[in-house]
């Protein structure tokens, strides 16, 4: 029989895979999602820019997986991943159903899931208390992605 406390660790620890597994999940479809936004556009800049956005969404869920295997965990992948709402791959395939997306639509989707992306890791980390050298580098993706946005907000007043 477990005691209080090792209830309560057990239940954290799950919960700190939950979160970490989540955010693995958005990385690995935004990257997913870049990548097809390449596809998309002629604009030699914007492809770089995405091809940037895929590498480091890959570099975030390298970062974070292997954050997983430090608490001993190992993170799902592919078809054990549940219940996914896959944002990107909605919106690529709306856009492909209803009209053919173009450099102003795909840099403001990029701008809109910078976003998003920000304020779903600032609140897990509003929610979750981490351990510190998990939030260390959860803080630093958002550096990185405050750092982005600001690069995609600049390469949509140059078009």
């Amino acid at each position: 029989m477990k005691t209080t406390r090792e209830a309560a660790k057990e239940a954290s620890h799950k919960q700190m895979v939950k979160h970490l597994q989540d955010l693995l999940d958005r990385n690995y479809d935004a990257e997913k999602g870049y990548k097809e936004a390449m596809e998309h556009t002629e604009n030699i800049s914007l492809k770089h820019f995405l091809r940037d956005q895929a590498a480091l969404r890959n570099h975030f869920a390298t970062e974070i997986d292997k954050m997983l295997h430090e608490i001993n965990e190992h993170p799902q992948v592919g078809s054990e991943r549940k219940g996914l709402g896959n944002l990107h791959q909605f919106w690529l395939n709306f856009t492909k159903t209803f009209s053919k997306p173009n450099d102003e639509k795909i840099l403001e989707k990029s701008i809109k899931d910078e976003k998003e992306m920000i304020r779903h890791y600032e609140e897990k980390m509003r929610k979750f208390i981490f351990p510190v050298s998990i939030k260390e580098r959860l803080m630093n993706h958002v550096g990185e992605l405050r750092k982005r946005l600001s690069e995609v907000k600049i390469l949509e007043d140059i078009e």
